[in-house]
């Protein structure tokens, strides 16, 4: 293990890496209704492309990203993000809908080398700015999020939906050469074998109850990101908007102003107030979606819900984070293994659920199903607080 300082290049760099590395799983959401129509799919054909992205991310943090307990870290990113690069590369050569889905899976699947960089750049970090560092990437992670939607339909409106997939190619390429000249050689061996190191991703569920709690707010509050993000495309495409693949894109600049709150919550994390940003995030939640159940007539209402909803879900997420990477500092890449394979699961499971709902029943039927999964989120935070502040005090009873 290296002694090199985590400098604020490097950091800018880990965070520039983790955004270009996780936008590799958005390019296709805002092209939804144009990649219907290229190759003759309905809606919730279509939608499969993003679920797709959804579970092998979600398979690529339970397979993957404990290897950073495992392998020294550097490599395994350089590694992993060239991988990634290669199925950007197959997606823009697809001819039909299977070969896009073969090159959306390996770049899902090897995308998650963001989630190998958080975990290392908090292994790097002093304590003191440990929820700073954390929050900084977090920024980046849902910059490359939400500029991927823009950046997808600005290409697309400017020539070829093809276009933005050997951009961000490119761009991966260009990112895995900096890492392997600025990352300093970590390794932080588990001291186990593969398997076993799977399954004490599973057993630290079993043996930490912050973990569980955790994970599945962590997993709701995605739901509902993969829920609104899933059918906006096609609400916008529609009357009265009728808006343009490079229009729709330039939403994710309005959903971009949460990456603020990234770093708001690593730093309210820093001075020992986590907490407070969790249920910040959560009654921001459930608000959102007044706003949002208009947003299918004014243009002012959906801006104002983006706004709120990406915001939000970043507060609960860094809180999330800088809670579980507290509990075992030896054991952070299955922790956050563990964690982002829930949080993923959920944003699979909105998308899911989001191209179910919007044929039959509308943006209705998207605002109902958001309020109630805001609300159980809530009601689930406010019970586990009881009960973890119950067991603080009496551990042998709880």
């Amino acid at each position: 293990m290296s002694d090199k300082p985590l400098s604020r290049a490097l950091i800018l760099l880990m965070a520039i890496a983790t955004g270009l590395a996780v936008a590799s799983n958005y390019y296709a959401q805002p092209l939804l209704h144009t990649l219907a129509g290229q190759f003759g799919l309905s809606t919730a054909v279509a939608g499969s492309i993003v679920i797709t992205a959804q579970l092998s991310y979600g398979a690529g943090l339970f397979l993957l990203v404990p290897l950073g307990d495992l392998f020294e870290q550097r490599r395994l990113v350089v590694s992993m993000t060239l991988l990634s690069a290669t199925g950007l590369v197959l997606s823009a050569f697809a001819v039909n809908l299977p070969m896009l889905l073969l090159g959306t899976a390996m770049t899902g699947l090897f995308s998650v080398v963001a989630q190998v960089l958080v975990p290392m750049a908090a292994g790097l970090a002093s304590a003191q700015t440990r929820g700073r560092v954390v929050g900084t990437l977090m920024s980046g992670l849902l910059l490359g999020i939400l500029l991927a939607r823009t950046a997808a339909g600005l290409a697309s409106s400017a020539g070829d939906w093809r276009a933005i997939y050997l951009l961000a190619a490119a761009l991966l390429v260009i990112c895995a050469l900096c890492l392997a000249r600025a990352l300093p050689p970590r390794r932080v061996h588990a001291g186990l074998r593969y398997p076993a190191l799977l399954g004490s991703v599973l057993r630290l569920f079993v043996e930490e109850p912050v973990l569980r709690v955790r994970a599945f707010l962590g997993l709701l509050s995605f739901c509902l990101f993969g829920l609104f993000w899933t059918p906006l495309a096609f609400l916008l495409a529609a009357p009265p908007y009728g808006y343009t693949d490079g229009v729709i894109g330039l939403f994710g600049l309005a959903g971009a102003v949460g990456a603020l709150a990234a770093s708001a919550a690593g730093r309210l994390a820093d001075k020992g107030q986590g907490e407070i940003a969790t249920t910040l995030g959560l009654i921001a939640l459930l608000a959102t979606w007044l706003p949002l159940a208009f947003a299918g007539q004014s243009l002012a209402a959906l801006l104002l819900g983006v706004l709120v909803l990406d915001l939000a879900v970043q507060l609960v997420h860094v809180s999330n984070q800088n809670a579980i990477y507290a509990l075992r500092p030896d054991a952070r890449n299955r922790l956050n293994a563990g964690y982002m394979t829930c949080y993923f699961i959920g944003g699979a499971l909105g998308s899911t659920l989001a191209a179910q709902l919007y044929q039959p029943y509308g943006w209705t039927g998207i605002v109902t199903a958001g309020s109630a999964i805001s609300l159980l989120a809530l009601l689930t935070w406010a019970v586990a607080k009881r009960r973890l502040a119950r067991k603080a005090v009496h551990p042998a009873s709880a």
